[in-house]
């Protein structure tokens, strides 16, 4: 092919964006050549790798957007170490269809056994499907929000927070939250209530929510909105560090029942 051609092509190319095609054009014209391709092959060869290249920068969008702490797969975890998860009710959220509806999903569970690799796995499967989201920890979400409400944008920040698909708040019942930030919280939640899916992990159950937010009024608001169109994933069984340290030789085997401390320390 004439070096005139090649770089007119490359300009159509480039005004249709076709980034990934314009790159490798001359690649994929010898390979097309030595595999004597017909018109319709190649086209569907070229078409094929653009749209896969523009998928693939999108969800790196998404990802990066969504301020994921790790990058941790459903296919990575454990689930034999973890015998009390139901598998088939993890692939089903990881379906997408809970977030369609609108529906929350409660991750409930002692320190490391689980609970976050599971919110980060969903919601990397969540903006594989092309959907928005973002993860926060219960304190960091309280801090933005108390930071809003000083400098009088706390309408601009809730805002912002409905947008995203499916919000991932992470650790709920590690730190107090106050009366402030209680009532934050719930603004939050009105706001997204059947309008866009929240994923949240915590070491406390539903009924401990009273000593976590301070106020058994507020917690029973916030849960009545949570729960009524939610999947609740009660996990037991002891920590992955601590399977770990032992496994290592680093630890007893009753060191569960005797370092409460550490777990506390090490949520997950």
């Amino acid at each position: 092919m004439s070096t005139p051609q090649l770089e007119r092509l490359g300009g159509y190319c480039e005004r249709l964006r076709l980034h990934r095609v314009g790159a490798e054009l001359s690649t994929l014209l010898e390979q097309a050549a030595k595999k004597d391709l017909s018109y319709s092959d190649f086209l569907d060869e070229v078409l094929g790798l653009e749209v896969q290249s523009k998928h693939e920068k999108h969800l790196a969008m998404r990802v990066s957007m969504a301020r994921f702490p790790f990058h941790k797969t459903l296919e990575a975890f454990d689930w034999k170490f973890q015998p009390s998860i139901n598998p088939k009710v993890i692939k089903e959220l990881a379906t997408g269809r809970f977030i369609a509806d609108g529906e929350n999903v409660l991750l409930l569970g002692p320190p490391g056994v689980g609970k976050t690799h599971l919110a980060v796995a969903l919601g990397l499967r969540a903006c594989e499907l092309g959907l928005r989201a973002m993860f926060t920890t219960a304190a960091g979400l309280i801090a933005t929000l108390g930071k809003a409400l000083y400098e009088n944008r706390l309408e601009e920040r809730l805002k912002l927070l409905t947008q995203p698909k499916l919000l991932i708040i992470d650790e709920i019942g590690y730190i107090p939250i106050d009366r402030q930030g209680a009532n934050l919280f719930f603004q939050l939640v009105s706001r997204r209530y059947e309008r866009g899916s929240i994923l949240l992990t915590s070491n406390q159950s539903v009924g401990a929510w009273g000593e976590v937010f301070g106020d058994t009024v507020i917690a029973s608001a916030i849960l009545d909105r949570l729960l009524n169109h939610a999947t609740t994933v009660n996990i037991k069984g002891e920590s992955y560090r601590l399977k770990e340290k032992r496994r290592a030789g680093l630890l007893r085997a009753n060191a569960a029942t005797d370092a409460p401390a550490e777990l506390a320390a090490t949520p997950g």
